[in-house]
């Protein structure tokens, strides 16, 4: 330890960082849901299968595949509901964010 102009004793150690060090972050930031769209597949899809399901907009096995027969049944939510923002036919923000309103999570 080195003395301080102040007297006291301080250490010379590598600095530590703290919430407020710039480049930083406090806390992990939550990961944004992925678009979705034809040829995709996964476990998203599949619980986006599932969801449309619930509206008997998705007659088809939740397989996870994101294929015509899902492309189409998005389609017809977002006409439904007025969802514009998203490519039609695309599991976008806006459509997300509105079909996991009104479903639960399977």
């Amino acid at each position: 330890m080195s003395a301080s102009p102040s007297g006291t004793a301080s250490r010379s150690a590598a600095p530590t960082r703290s919430a407020s060090t710039p480049g930083t972050v406090a806390s992990p930031r939550p990961t944004q849901a992925p678009v979705l769209r034809l040829g995709d597949s996964g476990a998203e899809v599949t619980e986006l299968q599932r969801r449309l399901a619930q509206l008997r907009l998705f007659p088809g096995t939740a397989d996870g595949d994101y294929d015509r027969m899902t492309e189409t049944a998005v389609r017809t939510y977002q006409l439904a509901r007025g969802v514009l923002t998203d490519e039609s036919g695309v599991y976008g923000t806006a459509t997300r964010a509105s079909l996991e309103s009104e479903t639960t999570k399977p």
